[in-house]
């Protein structure tokens, strides 16, 4: 493995669908496959002692547009899923904090709140190593959500009249006020699924993504083996970071 590790790896987890449908099997099929993936990558990211993961869960689009019967199974997925992984041992030993962010709140069915809940409550005071799932997320609310509430607090005065001086937005300020907020910057961002048109959805961590190093890969989601995690890892510590210089 690199000796230079990320601190904070995002991914983007695209694919479900289209692996399903390749084998002529239901979409929620992926979605089961998915969360199959995501359990042997989270073990792996563990031993690798990565101490910020995060993973997209699917956007407020995704929880509100899609046929009732594919988001139903997303929902179940949600509960087994959150389920097994506060009967995980190494959740409790290794101090790893559960962080669910997004609109879920209003999305999800009140059995799977409850389990959210649970692994949020649980793993509250964990400090050493940061599980973050983004759940009916999207970055354009998140950035407006937190303008807005400045603004309320008259932390920017924008768009007062007869103001002789405007109180400015810093940027710690809007961090603060990001639902992502306590996260530290992303230095690996891994989009999968990527059929020759990599490409950004819905404004997705957009602040913390400022200045992160992109891998896009062309395998689906199911089929992300930690091997392949590996090459993305083996590919970020040897490309020189510019931090947009």
């Amino acid at each position: 493995m690199p000796t230079i590790l990320p601190k904070h790896v995002a991914i983007m987890l695209d694919g479900n669908r289209r692996w399903a449908k390749k084998r002529k099997l239901p979409s929620f099929r992926g979605h089961y496959q998915g969360a199959k993936t995501l359990e042997s990558l989270i073990e792996n990211a563990e031993k690798l002692e990565i101490p910020f993961l995060t993973f997209w869960g699917g956007s407020a689009g995704n929880l509100s547009k899609r046929p009732a019967r594919e988001v139903k199974a997303l929902f179940d997925v949600y509960g087994t899923y959150f389920k097994k992984l506060l009967r995980r041992k190494e959740i409790f030993e290794e101090k790893i904090r559960v962080r669910i962010i997004g609109r879920w709140e209003n999305m999800v069915p009140q059995n799977v709140k409850k389990i959210f809940r649970e692994a949020i409550e649980k793993t509250k005071n964990h400090k050493k190593y940061n599980l973050t799932f983004l759940i009916a997320y999207d970055g354009k609310e998140e950035m407006l959500s937190a303008i807005t509430k400045i603004s309320a607090r008259g932390g920017s005065a924008v768009g007062r009249k007869n103001q002789k001086s405007k109180a400015k937005i810093t940027e710690a300020e809007l961090k603060q006020n990001l639902w992502t907020g306590e996260l530290p910057p992303v230095d690996l961002m891994v989009r999968t699924g990527v059929e020759n048109d990599p490409h950004w959805s819905a404004g997705f961590m957009m602040w913390h993504c400022a200045d992160t190093q992109f891998y896009f890969s062309k395998t689906l989601w199911p089929d992300f083996t930690v091997k392949e995690f590996k090459k993305a890892l083996k590919n970020y510590a040897k490309t020189q970071r510019r931090f947009g210089g």
